[in-house]
């Protein structure tokens, strides 16, 4: 199944992501001062406030679990957009983005990924209804990151390194050596050049595509509607831009994030391996039998994971400070 809604739903819920896309663009380029905690807070609950709209819309006019499974999928994959702030948070460091600046290049960096992330949603549906044994190779890429995610331990600066796409860009581009405020081009030596910001721009877009790898097909093992799953990427990349701004100094709080997110990963990579043998008519293994998970069940399990994680980082990161406290009390 690609989608269970009408193609005029479509072209309106399109529209409507592109005038809210056009209303951000307008409101960055009025805006002349960094944005602020209080900026940042207002815009973060207004794009998770236009969120839960859409779900209750879902759940009013839509049949089926799809509010259900939108609600699940938007919360997967904003989590799993969380650990992406990190890596923003290094580029924007690396390359000495200017403060004023950086609002509009994650605005940039992010609306392309959109772009790209739906063609990506779209090749992802087309082949899942073209062959069921799609999901076996989903499942098992997801139980693969989660394992990988959950041997590399805590983000660090090295979770991001200019690739060779950028570093053929600097080859090719007519670059000037520094910013100019926030704009893409400026004039030196007698003619127009791109500033930097066009290469951080392209490192913010392709991390983004980069990270799209592990969350598409961990939403397709909560919903194989496109519409949801187009929808709920939109929302999660529409407020992630507020919440760099938010919590940027908080991911380094968050230590166990990535436990967190690789024990996600690992349960719906199962699911969608429990649900392509169900497709193969194979209920059983042996003596256990293959339970059907639903969509409350797994956005129960997501939500509970999250909650913990995010307590038990506080906690360990407050025993840490208390100890660093008294370690430097004992040595003074």
């Amino acid at each position: 199944m690609v989608s269970v809604m009408p193609p005029l739903v479509w072209v309106l819920t399109i529209v409507g992501l592109l005038a809210i896309v056009a209303f951000d663009l307008v409101v960055i380029a009025r805006r002349n001062h960094t944005v602020t905690i209080k900026d940042a807070t207002r815009w973060v609950l207004f794009y998770v406030g236009l969120a839960g709209l859409f779900a209750i819309g879902l759940f009013v006019f839509s049949p089926g679990q799809s509010g259900s499974e939108f609600v699940a999928g938007y919360i997967t994959e904003y989590s799993l957009s969380v650990d992406n702030l990190f890596v923003f948070v290094i580029i924007m460091a690396r390359f000495a983005v200017p403060s004023l600046a950086q609002d509009k290049v994650l605005y940039i960096g992010i609306v392309v990924s959109m772009a790209l992330r739906a063609i990506f949603i779209l090749a992802g549906a087309a082949a899942i209804s073209a062959a069921s044994w799609v999901f076996y190779i989903f499942g098992a890429f997801l139980v693969y990151t989660a394992v990988r995610l959950a041997l590399e331990g805590e983000n660090d600066e090295t979770d991001f390194q200019e690739n060779a796409i950028l570093r053929g860009l600097r080859r090719v581009l007519p670059l000037s050596q520094d910013y100019d405020g926030s704009k893409l081009v400026t004039r030196g030596g007698g003619k127009r050049q791109l500033t930097p910001l066009v290469i951080v721009i392209s490192a913010i877009g392709m991390a983004n595509v980069i990270f799209a790898l592990d969350s598409i097909p961990a939403i397709f093992g909560l919903t194989q509607d496109a519409y949801i799953v187009l929808t709920a990427n939109a929302f999660a990349l529409m407020g992630l831009r507020q919440l760099y701004f938010l919590i940027g100094g908080l991911l380094e709080r968050i230590v166990y994030l990535n436990v967190g997110l690789s024990v996600i990963l690992a349960f719906i990579g199962v699911k969608l391996i429990i649900e392509a043998l169900h497709g193969s008519h194979i209920d059983d293994i042996g003596a256990i039998h293959l339970p059907h998970i639903g969509i409350l069940t797994s956005l129960g399990f997501i939500v509970g994971t999250l909650f913990v994680t995010t307590v038990v980082s506080l906690l360990k990161t407050a025993r840490d400070n208390r100890r660093e406290a008294v370690r430097v009390k004992i040595d003074d």
